[in-house]
This record gives structure tokens, sequence and C-alpha cells, in this order.
């Protein structure tokens, strides 16, 4: 037969980080391996163009504020938190020095991105911070109605999302700026 027996001395917290785990639906892992990839990927440097450059951002903002949806839809304060959290960080990652590693082609439409290692850290925060809620939500249902819980989450969700579109924004600026220029030749 199976035995399902603890040994003797396994912490409680093994058990808890098992029992999560093996809870995890498959899709899970397979989310965070792709985010891991596409994170990597973005350290190293490469040429994309434009639309390539703003999807994946578009796409975790999505993610993340469907986070904030999903979690606390009965809660209009967390979505508030999350424009709050959002606007500050864009503003904030706005004002931000472009790296002058950064070139945009603008007869071939591409950009010429050094490494960095942001995209990754952003993503696995967004990834975390909603796996993280929703074991919390379903080990604790009740704090799906908890503004203290929400509020900051939600905040947490929007300031990630508001770096990433900052980042965007900031390409977009330089290859409007760069259109702009050739069309004045």
């Amino acid at each position: 037969g199976h035995s399902t027996e603890i040994p003797t001395g396994t912490s409680v917290y093994y058990i808890i980080l098992m029992q999560i785990l093996t809870g995890t639906p498959k899709w899970v892992f397979a989310l965070f391996v792709a985010l891991l990839w596409l994170g990597m990927q973005q350290m190293l440097p490469r040429k994309i163009g434009l639309n390539r450059a703003t999807l994946a951002p578009v796409a975790m903002t999505l993610l993340s504020l469907y986070g904030v949806t999903s979690a606390f839809g009965d809660l209009p304060l967390a979505l508030l938190g999350w424009l709050g959290g959002a606007a500050a960080a864009f503003t904030a990652s706005l004002q931000q020095p472009t790296s002058s590693a950064i070139r945009y082609d603008a007869t071939n439409r591409r950009f010429h991105l050094p490494g960095s290692i942001v995209p990754l850290t952003l993503f696995m925060g967004i990834f975390f911070t909603k796996y993280a809620v929703g074991v919390s939500l379903n080990m604790q249902p009740a704090l799906a109605r908890e503004i203290g819980f929400a509020l900051p989450i939600g905040t947490l969700y929007g300031a990630f999302s508001g770096v990433l579109l900052a980042r965007t924004a900031r390409l977009w600026r330089i290859a409007l700026q760069q259109a702009h220029a050739l069309q004045a030749i």
C-alpha cells in the first residue's frame, strides 16, 4: 500500500509548502517558466520592433490588473490602489534617464536594446504577488474583503505595471522623436 506517513521531525512549514505546491495547477508552473524565459531573454542585448517591445509590458499590465480584479472585485478601493500605484510608478519611472545604449533605427523601425534585469524582476514580482495572493486567499478567503490586504496588494500590482508602462513609453518617445527627425530631413 501507499503510505502517507510524515517522517518524524519534518517541519510543519515543509508540510504546508508541499501542500501548496501539490495543490498548484500545472499551468501555473508553465506560466512561471514562460515568464522566467521571457525575462531572461531581456537580459541580453537584442534587436526588436516597437510592437514587440510593447507587447510584453501591456500583457503583464493586463495580468496585473486581472490579479486585482479577480482577487478583490468586490473592493473598488483595491482598483483605486492599482491606479494610484500605476500612476505614481509611471510618473517616477518616466523621469528616469533612458539608457544611452538604446538605439532606434527609424528606417527599419527597430530598437537596439541593451540587456536589463528590470523586466525579469518586474515579471517575477507580478507572478509571485499573484501566486502569494492566490495561496493567501485559498487559505483565508476572508482576506478578499479586507481593505488592509487588498489596498496594498492593488497598489503593488499597480506599481509593477507603472514601471513597465513607463519603460515602454520611453521607447515610444525615442521612436517618435526619431521618426519626426527623419521626416524633417
